[in-house]
C-alpha cells in the first residue's frame, strides 16, 4: 500500500493569515451618545464638562473609533473635541465604527510586516477566519503581497482560488 504524502506540507507554499494580526483588545469603539442629553441633544457646556471629567484611561494605547449610536444631529466640531481628549492616551483615533478602526489598524500593521519570507514563493491568502477580519483588509494585504510573491491564491490549500501570478 502506498504511503499518503501531504503535498501541501512538502511544497514551498506559504500561508498569509490575516487572523494572525487581528487586533483583539487593541481596537475599541467609543459611543459619544452617552454624553448627549437623552442621547440626542448636545448641550455644549454639559458636553464639555462630561469630557473634562471622564476617565480616559480605558483608552490607553488603543485604536479608538468614535461613533454616535443615535441619530443625533451634531455640530461639526463634536468628534474633533472628543479627539482632543483621546489623543493624549490613544494610539490612533478616527471617526468611525469598530470595523473602520480595525481597517486602520491593519493598514498600519500591514505596512510594517517583513514580507521577505514570501519572496518569489506561491502564497495563499487565507480566507477562512474565526475572527471578524473586514473584507477591505484582504484588498490591502494582496497589494502588499503582490510586490513579493510569485503567485497568490485565496482560501485554503484544498480549495484555493488563483488571484495573481507574476509574469
Amino acid at each position: 500500500m502506498d504511503e499518503i504524502v501531504n503535498k501541501v506540507a512538502n511544497s514551498s507554499l506559504e500561508v498569509f493569515d490575516l487572523e494572525d494580526y487581528f487586533p483583539d483588545e487593541h481596537v475599541v469603539e467609543l459611543d459619544i451618545s452617552q454624553w448627549l442629553f437623552e442621547g440626542f441633544l448636545l448641550k455644549e457646556k454639559d458636553f464639555r464638562e462630561e469630557l473634562k471629567n471622564f476617565d480616559w484611561s480605558a483608552y490607553q494605547d488603543k485604536y479608538v473609533g468614535i461613533t454616535c449610536s443615535t441619530d443625533a444631529v451634531l455640530p461639526a466640531w463634536t468628534f474633533a473635541l472628543v479627539t482632543v481628549y483621546l489623543n493624549s492616551v490613544a494610539l490612533k483615533v478616527i471617526q468611525g465604527n469598530k470595523e473602520a478602526i480595525t481597517i486602520a489598524w491593519y493598514e498600519e500593521i500591514l505596512s510594517k510586516i517583513d514580507y521577505t519570507p514570501f519572496k518569489d514563493k506561491p502564497v495563499i491568502l487565507k480566507g477562512c477566519s474565526n475572527k471578524p477580519v473586514p473584507q477591505e483588509v484582504y484588498t490591502l494585504a494582496i497589494q502588499k503581497l503582490m510586490h513579493h510573491s510569485k503567485s497568490i491564491m485565496f482560501g485554503e490549500a484544498c480549495s484555493a482560488v488563483p488571484l495573481f501570478k507574476r509574469k
